[in-house]
């Protein structure tokens, strides 16, 4: 049973988080020759305030925040 984290800022919508989902199981069921049912994927969401580049906080520099898609 394959168990996949994957770490995130926050601000992806949930279509792009439900396609990203549907796109590594199907990776994972052809590489790793298992069923869907036994594939895992644990998605945490950092939140721009918990997250940093080179020393300055996401939150403290909007330029690296994610944004959201309409």
């Amino acid at each position: 049973m394959p168990i996949v984290m994957v770490n995130i800022k926050e601000g992806r919508t949930v279509e792009q988080k439900r396609a990203m989902v549907t796109g590594m199981t199907k990776v994972l069921c052809e590489t790793m020759e298992v069923p869907q049912s036994s594939v895992r994927i644990i998605i945490n969401e950092m939140k721009n305030d918990n997250f940093a580049i080179a020393g300055t906080l996401i939150c403290d520099d909007p330029s690296k925040q994610v944004k959201k898609k309409d």
